[in-house]
């Protein structure tokens, strides 16, 4: 089993990093640190979260994100990293984009 993080999750992380540095110096990188440990955990526990909008949704463990991945076949594709206080309907906007690969 493998993790592929799409183009449209690490630009997440990348954004989600600027947020919280921009907070206070370092907290970028623990942001980084934790929501990379999350993913990694998927090669343990993937398939075992619930679906919304046709992906299974993992719930981060420090920061106040939804991590969004797929499984097929032997590999897990991360396919979004969203703030969990975003509007529902813009998440399923965002994750429809990522279906389509736009």
């Amino acid at each position: 089993m493998k993790i592929e993080v799409l183009t449209h999750a690490k630009e997440d992380l990348f954004d989600g990093y600027l947020f919280y540095e921009r907070q206070e110096a370092g907290i970028g990188d623990y942001f980084l640190d934790s929501l990379i440990s999350d993913i990694e955990s998927l090669l343990l526990h993937h398939g075992y979260h619930r679906q919304f909008f046709g992906f299974h949704r993992m719930i981060a463990r420090v920061f106040p994100f939804f991590v969004y991945y797929r499984v097929v076949g032997d590999t897990i594709y991360v396919d979004a990293i969203v703030d969990q206080r975003r509007n529902p309907e813009s998440i399923k906007r965002l994750l429809l984009r990522s279906k389509r690969g736009e």
